[in-house]
């Protein structure tokens, strides 16, 4: 049977249109407004092809295509990129929430709770629990995702967190120097030597990124450095836990290793800002952490003034920041942390990208991934107007509708 031939003039793909307002992140295009890093057009056209944007601009310009979908005059945005997440656990830490709610400060030993939740839990079990937080991420828009290991512990059970990830995620990372565990309380130096020698060769293959906790009550200047050292002899990338709870040595350790991000930096040096902004690490910004444990907000404004790459991300575990919502964490950043919502939704979407060293997303141009969330609002600065109301309307990822 012949299939039915595309007339000579219109083109493959899928032409949207009736776009109010739509987000390129590309600043440099010619009907791109320029006074925002957004690159924003107004009544705007996007067509797609296969799993890729092919072309965009304004709607009187858009070329003939062999299907078509109205946006109704709302406005579109690029998948958010989430680069920091934490989603292959077991058990719940409801109690500790609670406790912390009424008073009880955070400390990162809670993550041994979960440590001895994810070990008893079955493959199946983890996951299942993984493959429904993605999916809650994606019916909020965000169509990139970042996790890690670092619930294990052993080189087995941290070699399987990787390989259950790499079924579900986009971005795996090898996290074993989470904390020190139990049976290693004696001997931390000697956790060290497991993670940088039988846990990172049982893991390697599943991931492509090396992290490290770099904090007190987890592992030191010299600890972090050795675990990234190793990682990168492996092929692996860095990217660092750094300034969560306290100032200390991971942002420099990240630049000088010439990590993709440091995580968190929530307290900062006047030598971190300025090494941060001397090279290309992003500081990938958490606000849900912030927001779940009533600890100071990350001054985003020093930051981005002084000429760093911020991205912003969930941390979506389930002790210190139980959200999958980017949208919510675009909210508390521009209410909490000085950003403007263009700003704020830029670090949500081509900073995560830049925070995973991507390309290919976090933006609507022609030849990036057709990764799409139709907003249900005329303006993308809904999504901070409006905290906590679901907007999202349609999502494609690669090209297929899927919301």
């Amino acid at each position: 049977m012949s299939t039915p031939s595309t007339p000579a003039d219109t083109t493959a793909g899928t032409l949207v249109t009736n776009i109010a307002t739509l987000v390129t992140n590309d600043p440099h295009s010619s009907e791109a407004a320029q006074d925002t890093p957004l690159g924003l057009i107004r009544d705007a056209a996007v067509v797609i092809e296969g799993d890729r944007i092919a072309w965009v601009g304004t709607e009187s310009e858009a070329p003939a295509t062999d299907s078509r979908v109205d946006a109704g005059g709302r406005a579109m945005i690029p998948g958010f990129v989430d680069s920091h997440s934490h989603l292959v656990f077991g058990g719940d830490r409801t109690e500790e929430f609670g406790a912390r709610m009424s008073g009880r400060p955070y400390s990162a030993g809670g993550i041994r709770t979960t440590v001895e939740a994810t070990r008893k839990a079955t493959d199946e079990e983890l996951a299942a629990n993984l493959a429904r937080h993605v999916r809650e991420a994606l019916r909020q828009g965000t169509t990139t995702l970042e996790t890690k290991s670092g619930y294990g512990l052993t080189a087995r059970d941290e070699a399987r967190a990787l390989r259950i990830a790499d079924d579900h995620v986009d971005e795996v990372t090898y996290l074993g120097a989470h904390v020190v565990p139990p049976e290693y309380a004696d001997d931390p130096d000697g956790y060290v030597d497991l993670v940088t020698g039988p846990m990172l060769a049982a893991c390697a293959r599943w991931a492509r990124w090396v992290d490290v906790f770099c904090e007190r009550g987890a592992f030191d200047g010299d600890q972090a450095r050795a675990v990234l050292t190793a990682g990168i002899a492996h092929g692996l990338v860095p990217r660092v836990h750094a300034g969560q709870l306290g100032p200390g040595p991971g942002v420099r350790l990240a630049v000088e290793l010439d990590a993709a991000s440091a995580d968190h930096c929530t307290h900062l040096t006047d030598a971190d800002v300025d090494a941060l902004a001397n090279s290309r690490t992003v500081a990938t910004l958490l606000p849900g952490c912030e927001f779940s444990t009533r600890s100071p907000y990350p001054d985003a404004r020093r930051l981005l003034d002084a000429g760093v790459t911020v991205a912003l991300s969930t941390d979506c575990n389930p002790g210190s920041s139980y959200t999958s919502s980017m949208p919510f964490c675009v909210a508390v950043a521009v209410r909490e942390m000085g950003m403007t919502p263009d700003e704020a939704l830029w670090s949500a979407t081509a900073g995560g990208a830049a925070a995973l060293r991507r390309i290919d997303i976090g933006r609507i141009t022609p030849g990036a991934r057709a990764d799409l969330v139709l907003l249900d609002a005329p303006s993308h600065v809904h999504l901070a107007y409006r905290p906590g109301v679901p907007l999202t309307a349609a999502v494609w990822q690669r090209g297929t509708r899927v919301l």
